[in-house]
């Protein structure tokens, strides 16, 4: 199988005492789980499980499973399944690209890709940055402008792009990525002052996005005022620092040409793909080098987001602009380059936290293992519907002592595809009803991409944590209010 495949209020805060939950039912443990001491170092023997697999956190989570209470009191006051959101974490993102643009000494400008997480708290952070947002509809531009993002800080990307999306874009100044000949001639037709840049179909591409190289010369000659040629941008599937950099240094000649057209053509997009580092090199490593359908309740996943990057997010941005001396091309022609990160922006940024429902017993060629049933679903963790499974292991809280157990996790609906982790997880200890279960960095696509509210379960609100001076406090993202 495929391993390294590509794809794309109410406040509260802590008390210092722990208490034990009065309501919380614990099951009786059957002998032949309980019974059998397994060291979690000897993961590996256990045929039926798989090698644990702890994620990269942030502090702030860090401090959030640690403390005694914090996380109990936010389940009870929320009442099912949440996501938790650091914004702090999504500005140190921000900060660590641009800083990665002034090192190189270029004029660069960053987008967070804001189909990858919708919460409101994720775009004020970008307003209280200096980053801006890429959009793709009228309710994203609206949500972005609604938490501060300027107009003219917003990129509109997209195919066939609405009337409606164009008209309100051109009012707010937003820049428009154009992926066809008949969004410019709508954008005409409103006589409006507008920048745009032109999509590029890269050579050898089978995207239905972008411009062919006909197309993109039919567009050079057509555009004029109002309309202002601002430059060039084009999407990459992958994670390939290499492949991006070239293209941007071919592009480069896209903007030499228009500007002996007449056109400004100083700005570039290389679009987003800045891949995060979600587990450590020995333990990917040791997931690709010995993954067993043992490991699985059911069929196992066909393909895996690469879970370990060895250089990520920003880094990969400066693996970009050192492949022959691309910030230099840059520099030397005046160009500003853009960049689109999504899930790169919302690296150990937030959480996903589910309540424990049910714990049942089965067995694997005689070898016992747990399975569990959460009070959410699987949409929740959008890598399950894409025929893969997200990695990092979740984290049972609270902390307690016992056994390794292998669990795989169900979700509350009817449907029997509906798992959160198909393979068997070496949890520390037992789970017990009314324990939560907490998937780390899962800001990035996870919590919005295929939520859904099937039956009749409302989605997940998304919780706002920060460090106060004293203690961590938390809020309701406004989108969940």
């Amino acid at each position: 199988m495929g391993l390294t495949g590509a794809r794309p209020g109410v406040t509260g805060d802590s008390a210092p005492l722990a208490a034990p939950r009065p309501d919380a039912r614990v099951p009786p443990s059957p002998p032949h789980i309980e019974d059998r001491v397994v060291d979690p170092a000897t993961t590996e023997r256990l045929t039926h499980c798989a090698p644990p697999m702890p994620a990269h956190t942030d502090i702030l989570e860090q401090r959030l499973l640690a403390d005694p209470r914090l996380l109990g009191d936010i389940a009870d006051a929320v009442g099912g399944p949440f996501h938790v959101l650091f914004p702090e974490r999504v500005s140190v993102n921000i900060r660590a690209f641009q800083s990665v643009f002034t090192e190189a000494g270029i004029d660069g400008f960053v987008y967070f890709g804001k189909k990858a997480n919708k919460a409101a708290c994720v775009a004020r952070a970008c307003a209280e940055n200096g980053a801006g947002i890429d959009v793709a509809s009228i309710g994203e531009l609206v949500a972005a402008l609604g938490q501060g993002v300027r107009g003219e800080d917003l990129m509109v990307t997209g195919p066939a792009k609405s009337d409606e999306l164009l008209w309100l874009a051109a009012r707010h100044r937003s820049l428009i990525a154009i992926d066809a000949l008949d969004e410019l001639d709508r954008l005409a037709a409103l006589e409006l002052p507008v920048r745009v840049l032109l999509r590029v179909l890269p050579d050898g591409s089978t995207s239905r996005f972008g411009l062919d190289p006909m197309e993109l010369e039919q567009a050079i000659q057509a555009i004029g005022a109002p309309i202002t040629l601002s430059g060039f941008s084009f999407h990459l599937s992958g994670y390939d620092a290499v492949a991006r950099s070239e293209q941007a240094a071919a592009l480069v000649g896209h903007c030499r040409r228009a500007r002996a057209n007449g056109h400004p053509a100083d700005t570039m997009s290389i679009g987003g793909g800045f891949g995060v580092d979600y587990l450590d090199s020995s333990a990917w490593t040791e997931f690709q080098n010995t993954v067993s359908d043992n490991w699985f309740h059911t069929n196992p996943p066909g393909d895996y987001y690469p879970y370990h990057f060895p250089a990520p997010g920003a880094a990969m941005l400066d693996a970009v602009l050192s492949h022959n001396d691309l910030a230099g091309l840059l520099r030397d022609n005046g160009i500003r380059l853009a960049v689109e990160p999504g899930r790169a922006l919302l690296d150990r940024a937030g959480s996903s936290v589910f309540r424990i429902q049910g714990v049942k017993t089965r067995t694997a060629q005689g070898n016992p293992y747990d399975i569990l049933t959460v009070d959410g679903t699987s949409l929740s963790l959008s890598e399950q519907w894409f025929d893969s499974e997200y990695l990092p292991d979740p984290v049972l809280w609270p902390e307690s002592t016992g056994h390794l157990t292998p669990t795989c996790v169900g979700a509350t609906t009817c449907l029997e595809s509906d798992l959160l982790s198909r393979r068997r997880i070496p949890l520390p200890r037992r789970a017990r009803t009314g324990d939560l279960l907490v998937y780390p960095n899962t800001a990035g696509y996870q919590m919005d991409s295929n939520e859904s509210p099937f039956h009749e379960l409302p989605l997940p609100p998304k919780v706002v944590l920060r460090a106060g001076a004293d203690r961590l406090r938390w809020s309701l993202d406004s989108t969940a209010r």
